[in-house]
């Protein structure tokens, strides 16, 4: 029985409600249409000056070295609420691995290596496509990502008559996905490395690990650790993310005993609808506002670069997902979930070919502005496309699921 008086039963079920897929992936959809309309609307002129308002201070120094905090709104939302994405995804990755699906062998090995085939596919392909553009050195990273969000989301609307196994299958890959991707974006995007700020992050992250580990709860603890991580972070020429994921790594997702709900937990029902409907859309909205133009899509389709992004995020997923899942059962080396087949796979690994969010901060950190908005108009396109296609896709495979 629940005790719990009706006003915070009702906040607890409206939290829940924020922070289905459903919701992330519709309000990351609608910022991202609002930004392409402005962007292409007479009034282009002030969405790129709202964009480029800058807010904060170069004039903050610590030992005599400026921190140069004055940052742009579209920078801000790169680097500052993304960080908050980030953390919420590192929060996930730990639950996951900790007590989750991917806690076992048997549980994650399907994920993980689709995961693995969906991000070295895309890359071969990009690379391969576009080798003789001078970004490609660092472009190739574009198509490697899947938007969690956006691909849940379209499986939570689509996909009700799919066994569970799916939206299992889907979560795996795509947490997994994102940890590669952090992790090509943390080593790629470094810029000149400064060990002292580094130093600072790191004392940060360990102070922060002491407060889990002697099970302080207080925020007034831990708010002021993670802003001084992210902005060590920030300083120190890693991209400021990785200290969002990095204190997401370090938060206790294991319950104590008496504990209605671990830190992680806690800190997910509080955060991811802030992440869900602020943060992501916030990002997507200054992220997607390229202008999209009939040279612009003859571009798309003769520009090496924006061919490689779309063919190996389209088809690299879906090859690399496909791919890895039948060798690795055919190997012995795991097992699909219990209902799925090849051909729901396949429907799966459409919405793998979803990028936006981290595909679109690649594309801003690897690429000068006007290659960037091509690869952004290829990411958009290719995403749009995906989701179509494995609407329908994962509407036909329900259909047949129902039908028995």
């Amino acid at each position: 029985m629940n005790d719990a008086p009706p006003r915070f039963r009702a906040s607890r079920a409206l939290i829940r409600f924020l922070r289905t897929e459903t919701v992330g992936g519709t309000a990351l959809l609608i910022a991202a249409a609002i930004a392409l309309l402005w962007a292409n609307s007479p009034w282009s002129e002030s969405y790129l000056h709202l964009a480029e308002i800058t807010l904060g201070s170069d004039d903050w120094t610590i030992f005599g070295h400026s921190l140069h905090l004055q940052l742009s709104l579209a920078d801000w939302a790169k680097d500052g609420l993304l960080a908050i994405f980030f953390f919420v995804a590192g929060v996930e990755l730990k639950r996951e691995l900790v007590v989750g699906e991917l806690s076992t062998l048997r549980g994650a090995a399907l994920p993980v290596l689709c995961a693995v085939g969906g991000v070295v596919v895309p890359a071969i392909i990009a690379f391969g496509i576009a080798r003789d553009n001078p970004y490609i050195g660092s472009a190739w990273a574009v198509p490697i990502a899947t938007d969690i969000a956006f691909a849940l989301g379209i499986l939570s609307l689509i996909g009700s008559r799919l066994p569970s196994g799916a939206r299992v299958f889907l979560l795996g890959l795509a947490v997994v996905d994102d940890l590669i991707a952090i992790a090509v974006i943390a080593v790629l995007f470094a810029g000149d490395l400064k060990i002292g700020w580094l130093a600072v992050a790191a004392v940060g992250c360990a102070l922060y690990w002491f407060g889990q580990h002697r099970r302080i709860t207080t925020p007034l603890y831990y708010v002021p650790i993670a802003i001084v991580v992210w902005v060590a972070m920030l300083q120190s020429g890693v991209h400021a993310t990785i200290a969002g994921v990095a204190l997401g790594l370090l938060t206790r997702v294991k319950q104590d005993p008496g504990e209605l709900e671990s830190p992680g937990e806690r800190l997910e029902h509080k955060i991811q609808p802030v992440s869900a409907l602020i943060c992501v859309p916030i990002f997507a909205f200054f992220a997607s506002g390229v202008a999209v133009n009939g040279d612009v899509f003859r571009e798309l389709f003769t520009d090496e670069l924006a061919l490689g992004i779309m063919i190996g995020l389209f088809f690299g997923k879906i090859i690399g997902i496909t791919g890895a899942s039948v060798l690795a059962v055919k190997l012995r080396l795991a097992e699909r979930p219990e209902g799925l087949d090849n051909r729901d796979i396949l429907a799966l690994s459409v919405l793998g070919a979803i990028g936006f969010t981290v595909s679109l901060l690649v594309a801003e950190l690897a690429l000068p502005e006007g290659e960037a908005d091509l690869a952004k108009a290829a990411v958009l396109l290719t995403s749009v496309a995906a989701s179509v296609i494995g609407a329908l896709l994962l509407l036909r495979r329900g259909r047949v699921h129902e039908a028995g």
